[in-house]
């Protein structure tokens, strides 16, 4: 063999080692030296960075454009949170199904048979700056002997199983406290003295709901427009850090309270009763939401977080709703429904007004706007969908089931939440980097 020939054959083999590290043959001594030097270059990362190691480090996935949120961009540089794109990540989440047990059935899409991952693999990029991913050791030590309340309704439930599973990398918490439905909790991180509780309260203000755990109700939901639910406001000067949020609730048939008469309704299909509308009650809520906060003597952090689109196509969640999407939306392809518009546009004008009153007074901790709402409806892909349930095709793939295109995957996007809330806290100096 001439030697021009030679150099023919190990330049292809050199190439196809490049081109094709998954699928090569072997055939090469070059190609076990890069095999070498790939697996020591990942033992080496696994063991500077082990909470980086949740869902292993893999290629992008195959639709790895940029997913564009650019609906408050300033485009004077400032940066916004809340206004950016989903980029791949090719490290994925810091935990896994498997490494925290704190993960509740219906959102452990990957123990109920979810055959996909691409969804793990994307982080959102605000515009202008960096959002770090979430430091569980830096936010645990930030945190010790503080408190922390999450007010509001089952999107909270999941929200705080992502805190709790990204603080698990660090430790253990116990579960203190329950309810009956388990839908208020309490979990507490022994070594760091520091709780975290869920209130439920999905309406802020008291009602009397009569519904099942499918969401079939006997009754329309009762709403006293004038009372606060005292569940919350009975323990609020325990915490310190608030964050609370409205929710679909207010979409659902109720009956409406004021002064101990009824007032009017929405969606009762009683022509006795005024149709007040879902954004009549909503807006009163948030108002006396913020009055307590303002007029209370406790001052702690408070957060309030935007509207949470659903991503229901083809009918809804109990007319055979589907979220079977499998990559961010890209910008333009979809704005949300009217109704989600609607309401968080009641919510940043209540916030605003509340901020406003807020600043005259002097010796008070802040308000603070969560808004996850455009980030959140680029993400139709983050949804359990069928998988709500264990292996919903077990019997078939045209077995009967329902779909949940509201609440989110765990691990998923709603990971993202907890990593804007530590950015903001950083920006506050309530924790140190």
């Amino acid at each position: 063999m001439s030697a021009e020939e030679e150099h023919r054959l190990i330049e292809e083999d050199r190439k196809e080692a490049i081109q094709c590290p998954a699928s090569a043959r072997k055939k090469t001594r070059l190609l076990l030296i890069l095999f070498a030097a790939v697996l020591v270059i990942g033992l080496s990362f696994l063991l500077l960075y082990p909470n980086s190691s949740g869902s292993g480090v893999r290629s992008c996935p195959a639709s790895s454009t940029r997913f564009t949120a650019n609906h408050r961009w300033n485009h004077g540089g400032q940066c916004d949170l809340f206004s950016g794109e989903w980029i791949c990540d090719p490290y994925g989440p810091i935990y896994t199904n498997n490494s925290c047990n704190l993960i509740e059935a219906p959102q452990n899409c990957m123990r109920n048979g979810r055959p996909d991952t691409d969804f793990l693999y994307w982080r959102w990029k605000p515009f202008g700056c960096e959002l770090p991913p979430f430091d569980p050791f830096k936010f645990i030590k930030a945190m010790k002997n503080k408190s922390w309340a999450f007010i509001g309704d089952s999107i909270f439930r999941n929200h705080i199983q992502s805190l709790l599973c990204l603080l698990s990398k660090i430790e253990e918490p116990v579960e203190v406290y329950h309810d009956k439905a388990y839908k208020s909790r309490t979990w507490y991180f022994v070594n760091h003295n520091l709780t975290i509780a869920v209130i439920w309260s999905p309406f802020m203000i008291k009602s009397e709901t009569f519904e099942d755990d499918d969401g079939k109700s006997k009754a329309p939901i009762q709403l006293h427009l004038d009372i606060l639910e005292q569940k919350w406001t009975g323990q609020y000067d325990k915490y310190d850090y608030v964050i609370f949020s409205g929710g679909q609730w207010f979409l659902k048939t109720m009956i409406m309270w004021e002064n101990s008469s009824v007032v009017g309704c929405h969606n009762c299909g009683d022509d006795n009763l005024k149709e007040l509308g879902f954004d009549y009650p909503y807006r009163k809520a948030l108002q006396m939401c913020y009055d307590f906060v303002a007029s209370s003597e406790h001052k702690p952090l408070v957060f309030f977080r935007t509207w949470t689109p659903d991503h229901f196509e083809h009918g809804e969640w109990f007319s055979g709703g589907v979220c079977n999407r499998r990559s961010p939306y890209e910008e333009g392809d979809y704005s949300g429904k009217p109704v989600d518009h609607e309401m968080r546009a009641i919510e940043v004008e209540e916030f605003e007004k509340a901020r406003g009153e807020r600043r005259k007074k002097k010796g008070t901790r802040g308000l603070r706007l969560l808004d996850t709402f455009y980030l959140s409806l680029l993400r139709p892909d983050g949804h359990p969908g069928p998988y709500r349930t264990f292996h919903p095709f077990a019997k078939g793939k045209k077995a009967p089931v329902q779909n949940d295109c509201l609440h989110w995957c765990l691990p998923g996007p709603i990971d993202t939440w907890n990593e804007l809330i530590m950015k903001i806290l950083v920006d506050e100096g309530d924790i140190l980097v």
